[in-house]
């Protein structure tokens, strides 16, 4: 059973294509930028700068991109790094940098909730809990759905519940229940949305 609060962030279940690649943006990192971006933490596309950026806000109408995958980039002593998260305030040599996440709109994610979950719950629109969350030491986000989110039919969700994600211990009414979700908000999609 998902009896423990262990979240992981967004994690790429599938797309209905068979092809849930991330995309390679060339220059998706300001050098310097003061904040890190855990691995599967949702990210956001500046709106002045062409780069992209962590999901900071957890409230309706809060649009986003897609899930973090990596970094690499050649730092200023000319040392190529590679890395699944962004350390914060890390500087890399001009044109080095490409950043790494998955963007596609039809990509279905399994997400840790950050409580029970019943089946009826599908459907239904949540917002992120523990969005900055996470562990430098692995680099792991540890974003969760809000299950105490949902939202009504009159505002946005930032994600819609699909399914329950298919693994032996974890079922509807556990405690942290993981299921699979779809960007509900996007960027990219629908009415237009002001970049972040």
């Amino acid at each position: 059973m998902s009896a423990t609060s262990a979240p992981f962030g967004l994690r790429p279940a599938f797309h209905p294509s068979g092809l849930d690649r991330a995309q390679a943006l060339a220059g998706g990192i300001t050098s310097g930028y003061a904040t890190q971006i855990l691995k599967g933490q949702p990210v956001a596309y500046s709106a002045s700068a062409g780069v992209i950026v962590p999901v900071t806000a957890n409230s309706t109408n809060a649009a986003w991109s897609g899930a973090f995958a990596g970094v690499q980039w050649t730092d200023t002593t000319g040392r190529a790094r590679v890395s699944n998260y962004w350390p914060a305030n890390t500087a890399y040599t001009a044109g080095t940098c490409t950043a790494y996440f998955y963007n596609d709109n039809n990509i279905v994610y399994e997400i840790q909730a950050d409580a029970s979950m019943a089946q009826t719950t599908i459907g239904n629109e949540y917002l992120f809990t523990n969005v900055t969350n996470g562990s430098s030491t692995t680099g792991l986000s540890q974003a969760t759905l809000g299950a105490s989110t949902a939202v009504g039919n009159a505002t946005q969700g930032q994600m819609r519940v699909v399914d329950l994600a298919p693994y032996v211990d974890n079922a509807w009414g556990d405690s942290y229940t993981i299921v699979r979700v779809v960007n509900s908000n996007s960027q990219m999609f629908g009415a237009f949305t002001a970049f972040a």
